[in-house]
């Protein structure tokens, strides 16, 4: 089979058992977006720093390929993405959080190579959640029931996980300065 089909040369693309939409739709922009922050979470994981967390990395991608299919799929019900996964996450937030001094202030999003990109992934993360959102709230659609609050926890872990790696690295936090 070949990877190019020609059907999206005119800028529409298939839903999985839908119909044919424009690429820039609601539909595609939140499946894009979890797409790319699981690109992202790839490219974390190429970091020697990151095994630690390699395994719960891994995890999330395939969460993350599950949630993908269900928002591809308009009216979907089957739902893969349950109370339990978002409750791992915040068991994993505790965790790390756990051997962390508590935030005063805002930090920067900044310090080694691995927590600016887990950083990246954070906001790709947040991105995701907005695109969702938007989703959403547009009529007769229907989105996966923990979809909001599967990527709004994600994007707690990947701060908590930026912060770990400075931490595990001696990097301090960077306090943002008001100017």
């Amino acid at each position: 089979m070949k990877i190019y089909t020609k059907t999206g040369d005119h800028g529409e693309t298939g839903l999985f058992g839908g119909p044919r939409v424009r690429k820039d739709h609601a539909r595609i922009e939140a499946f894009g977006t979890v797409d790319e922050l699981n690109s992202q979470l790839g490219l974390i994981r190429t970091h020697a720093a990151a095994a630690a967390y390699d395994e719960d990395l891994r995890r999330i991608q395939c969460e993350l390929f599950d949630l993908g299919a269900e928002l591809a799929t308009p009216g979907t019900r089957d739902e893969r993405i349950t109370p339990g996964h978002v409750a791992t996450i915040e068991g994993l937030i505790d965790k790390h959080e756990s051997s962390l001094e508590p935030l005063t202030c805002f930090i920067l999003p900044t310090g080694t190579p691995l927590a600016a990109a887990l950083h990246v992934a954070r906001t790709v993360c947040r991105r995701a959640e907005r695109r969702v959102v938007t989703l959403a709230a547009q009529l007769d659609t229907t989105i996966p029931a923990n979809a909001i609050e599967y990527l709004n926890r994600l994007g707690d872990l990947l701060f908590v996980l930026a912060r770990v790696a400075n931490h595990s690295a001696g990097v301090k936090d960077d306090p943002w300065v008001n100017p």
